[in-house]
């Protein structure tokens, strides 16, 4: 139930979120907030954008910039705190400009120097889906 899953995360249940948290939960690959104001005609811009804040500030959802300059959300599905262990690469389709997850590309091999402490990871590749190929 999504109002379980606001609670688990700290965030009390509204409308607006709910709507938002639904759309998030049905779209099939990261949206946008322009992808968000389409799919949610009652609500203006900012309450959406207020919403997403909320999601990331409480670890609902992840966000990343898909190579052009436009954040992307998608669900995080970690328990509690999120520790973005589920961080993965996405695709951005220059010619259909859409975004996908890429859940197959292993970042693990990924080191950092000594001292350096990564808190979130965005790694964009850009080209042509299988869609438009």
């Amino acid at each position: 139930m999504l109002q379980d899953v606001l609670s688990s995360k700290g965030v009390r249940s509204t409308s607006n979120r709910i709507l938002v948290l639904r759309a998030l939960e049905n779209a099939d690959m990261p949206v946008t907030l322009a992808d968000l104001e389409v799919m949610l005609p009652t609500l203006d811009k900012s309450s959406i954008f207020r919403v997403l804040t909320l999601f990331l500030d409480h670890d609902i959802v992840h966000s990343f910039e898909d190579g052009r300059g436009v954040e992307n959300y998608e669900l995080c599905h970690n328990e509690g705190e999120c520790d973005h262990h589920d961080a993965h690469s996405h695709f951005y389709c220059v010619k259909c400009h859409r975004s996908f997850c890429l859940d197959n590309v292993d970042l693990s091999a990924i080191r950092l120097p000594d001292g350096f402490v990564a808190q979130g990871l965005s790694f964009v590749i850009k080209g042509v889906c299988k869609d438009c190929s």
